[in-house]
């Protein structure tokens, strides 16, 4: 699993941490796995002796961080100048050592011209965890000078001008190719928008973690967690034991939604699949295996969870099956025109589970806010939903996030995809997917996560560079599972 805490949690964590080591030593620490990331930065590029590095060293710890790792590099043979952003407030001793070892400092242009322009690596230590808003106008012009010598970025924790706690990106920041943390993950290094700006994420640790506390901020499942959670039948087990899903899908405008839907939830661990609707042809051309029912859905039989609202349109009977859906003691996943159709006080008031899968748009439209706003910030947008509804939410997008209703819980960052998702249809995929996890047994927030994650899995084994539909997803889920379990 990988976790990430807020800017306040790691606060505390290092000073109960620096209380029982020597002055200094925590930043040795940090400084040491800094040089050794930027070390295999520049070996890739050639070689560590004789390579050019910059400095960005701003007034706080970060710089401080850059400037006893650009010390080590000096003493390895590069050669180091240090740019201080803030001229006067450079941390004292690691200026020292820098000097010591044989560095310089000097303004930006000074470098330039020094170096003809040409220069491997920039570290950049301008801000720290606690910087706010974006970069100032002088600092991002000198970013932005180093960025056209074609200069490797390395950012110190994370890119300066980003939100540590939020992703959020508030104006100009550094675009780096690779992030050097230490101790732990922040948020803004699992979401987007900032965490498209960290490029390649290395951890190091140091000796942090038995001061973080038990439950996070944010996780992140891995492979072992996805195998952990994956339904499997028992010698005993039938199609009834394994779990019925209902789909509540389609239309005649939309028929395609509810067969991609439908097949999703073949693939996602329940026994049996029932459908209701008027794409009951469609279905079963595709798909015979499934059970079809004219409705209503609480007269279709049994289940274990309903899917509801991919292609259902707005019509009454789309308003009368999310109604009648919504009624039923089993979870519920609520995608597409479902969502336009809540009833807030209704969801609030249900005893099982509820599971809502907006995208950004839909996301906005429930909040009442711009498509903008939950797109800049989507950790807040998923966490506010969550609590109003009083429901699970699985916020699709970029970077996909699962939020619990009630806490404390860590929200969950679904850390696979491919960008070719972004394609019709693929959503429907998730939601049957994912609610077929919901009647095999798993809890909303782990239905949520896992599907997800398969969902992203499946569409990179079917896309593997080229464009990908969602029937291909479908079809992938069964490799993308044997992939986690292998």
């Amino acid at each position: 699993m990988r976790t990430a805490y807020s800017v306040q949690t790691v606060r505390t964590a290092e000073q109960a941490l620096m209380a029982r080591l020597p002055e200094g030593a925590l930043m040795q620490r940090a400084a040491a796995g800094l040089a050794a990331a930027c070390a295999d930065v520049l070996r890739r590029r050639g070689r560590v002796y004789g390579a050019r590095v910059v400095l960005l060293v701003g007034s706080g710890d970060n710089g401080g961080d850059a400037l006893y790792a650009g010390a080590r590099l000096a003493r390895r043979g590069a050669g180091v100048r240090a740019v201080l952003t803030t001229p006067g407030r450079a941390h004292g001793a690691g200026l020292a050592a820098l000097l010591a070892a044989g560095g310089r400092v000097t303004e930006g242009e000074a470098v330039a011209g020094a170096w003809g322009g040409h220069i491997d690596l920039v570290v950049d230590g301008i801000t720290g965890i606690g910087g706010r808003g974006g970069l100032r106008p002088d600092a991002a012009a000198l970013v932005r000078d180093f960025r056209a010598t074609g200069a490797s970025f390395v950012a110190v924790d994370l890119p300066s001008g980003v939100e540590a706690d939020s992703g959020e990106v508030l104006g100009d920041a550094v675009c780096a190719d690779a992030t050097v943390t230490f101790g732990t993950y922040k948020p803004g290094l699992l979401i987007d928008p900032a965490a498209e700006l960290a490029g390649a994420v290395h951890l190091v640790d140091i000796g942090l973690g038995p001061e973080l506390p038990g439950v996070p901020d944010l996780e992140a499942l891995q492979y072992a967690d996805v195998a952990a959670l994956l339904p499997a039948p028992a010698a005993e087990s039938d199609k009834y034991r394994r779990g019925v899903v209902g789909i509540v899908a389609g239309s005649e405008r939309y028929p395609g939604a509810a067969v991609l839907a439908v097949s999703g939830a073949l693939r996602g661990g329940a026994g049996a699949v029932r459908y209701v609707g008027p794409g009951a042809g469609a279905v079963i051309a595709r798909h015979p295996e499934t059970l079809v029912h004219a409705g209503p859905p609480h007269k279709a039989g049994r289940v274990q969870a309903w899917v509801v609202g991919p292609g259902l349109g707005d019509g009454t009977e789309a308003v009368e099956a999310v109604r009648d859906v919504l009624a039923a003691d089993v979870p519920v996943l609520v995608d597409a025109d479902g969502l336009r159709l809540l009833d807030t006080a209704v969801v609030r008031a249900r005893t099982a589970p509820t599971v809502l899968t907006p995208h950004a748009g839909e996301a906005a439209a429930l909040l009442g806010v711009p498509r903008e706003d939950v797109e800049a910030g989507r950790l807040a947008a998923v966490r506010e939903l969550a609590a109003r509804f009083r429901a699970t939410v699985l916020l699709k997008g970029s970077t996909t996030l699962v939020a619990a209703p009630t806490g404390p819980t860590p929200v969950r960052v679904n850390p696979t995809g491919t960008s070719w998702l972004a394609t019709a249809g693929s959503g429907d995929v998730l939601s049957g997917l994912t609610g077929s996890l919901l009647a095999a047994g798993l809890a909303p927030s782990d239905a949520a996560s896992v599907g997800a994650y398969l969902h992203g899995l499946a569409a990179r084994h079917a896309a593997d560079g080229a464009p990908v539909a969602a029937q291909d997803v479908a079809d992938g889920i069964p490799a993308a599972w044997r992939d986690v379990l292998a």
